[in-house]
């Protein structure tokens, strides 16, 4: 499945996201190299394996980068981290002539929001007046696809949805829901908790991904890449508590109060998980055949779980989430 010994490029590389992909391009017998700050201390979770190369840049400045890369050229360029279209750009003022595929991570949160109709498809209009990042994102996309249909930029784009692994709680909050939870404390879930959610393993992402490059038929296209059904939040809460060895009590909240208390995270809930997500993947099946998501969220929370309690600096609580947390159940009358 998918092609073998490519000279692959990784922008970032240390992510949730990237880190898997490196790892798995490595095992898949591709020659892989890392550019990134360098700040990614020794033995930590996201380390790239001792089989690909670092170089150290600062992606935002571009003299950086030419000179950390030299005149090399990559069968794939993958970035992880351009978020606005200055960064694509830059991108692409090095790399456009210097890589066969140009591979841009976008984000499901670009498909129409709230969504006309499920599930969602790749032709699925762009567009979310809610969340700044999304928007950012889609015009980004709008860069990259005028370059193809002008001048034949071999580029791909990849929208990831909610991608996670054991270092990742996929809750605003993070570990400081977790930690509620084991203390008797209600947790916040937006909504009424029966909305689908679709929450995606970065092992499972990163197998599809590593299958579409190399690939000529991916140029000029896009795809997503998640698990193939939703699950309600409620239920997500429900297995990650007794993950934790609890049975969480849970109070809902409407995403628009959540938002009016803490507009940095109602512009995520707005924009995105406020919304039923369901992904039919044919597209990126059609190019890495069999594929699917196989790492079920029971597993993933287990594995969520010990990763956090093998070591306590992990179980980061965020004071002001908690606060928040608290002023929204008490208003909950709870």
């Amino acid at each position: 499945m998918g092609f073998s010994g490519l000279r692959i490029l990784v922008l970032g590389g240390t992510g949730v996201i990237s880190s898997g992909v490196v790892r798995r391009a490595v095992q898949a017998g591709h020659e892989v190299t890392v550019l990134n700050r360098g700040l990614n201390r020794a033995g930590a979770v996201h380390e790239p394996p001792e089989q690909a190369r670092t170089l150290v840049a600062d992606l935002r400045d571009e003299a950086s980068v030419r000179a950390a890369v030299g005149a090399e050229e990559f069968d794939v360029v993958a970035s992880f981290l351009a978020f606005v279209p200055e960064h694509v750009r830059q991108d692409l003022d090095i790399f456009a002539g210097r890589t066969g595929q140009y591979v841009f991570i976008s984000s499901a949160s670009a498909y129409q929001t709230p969504p006309a109709r499920l599930p969602i498809v790749e032709s699925t209009p762009l567009r979310n007046p809610f969340w700044q990042y999304s928007r950012d994102k889609i015009a980004c996309e709008d860069l990259l696809v005028a370059e193809y249909r002008d001048k034949g930029l071999p580029i791909t784009i990849v929208r990831p949805s909610h991608t996670y692994d054991a270092t990742l709680v996929p809750f605003d909050g993070g570990w400081t829901v977790i930690e509620r939870m084991r203390r008797g404390l209600p947790v916040v879930v937006p909504g009424d908790g029966t909305s689908l959610w679709t929450l995606t393993h970065t092992r499972d992402f990163a197998r599809a991904f590593v299958g579409l490059l190399g690939d000529p038929r991916t140029l000029g296209q896009a795809f997503h890449i998640t698990a193939d059904h939703g699950i309600p939040w409620n239920e997500l809460y429900t297995t990650l508590g007794r993950a934790a060895g609890v049975e969480p009590s849970l109070v809902h909240v409407p995403s628009d109060r959540i938002a009016a208390l803490d507009p940095e995270t109602g512009a995520g809930l707005l924009g995105d998980k406020a919304h039923s997500m369901v992904f039919d993947n044919s597209l990126v099946r059609s190019i890495v055949p069999g594929w699917h998501a196989t790492t079920p969220f029971v597993q993933g929370a287990r594995e969520i779980v010990e990763w956090h309690d093998a070591e306590p600096s992990r179980r980061v609580v965020d004071a002001r989430m908690d606060a928040l947390f608290d002023r929204l159940v008490a208003e909950a009358g709870h």
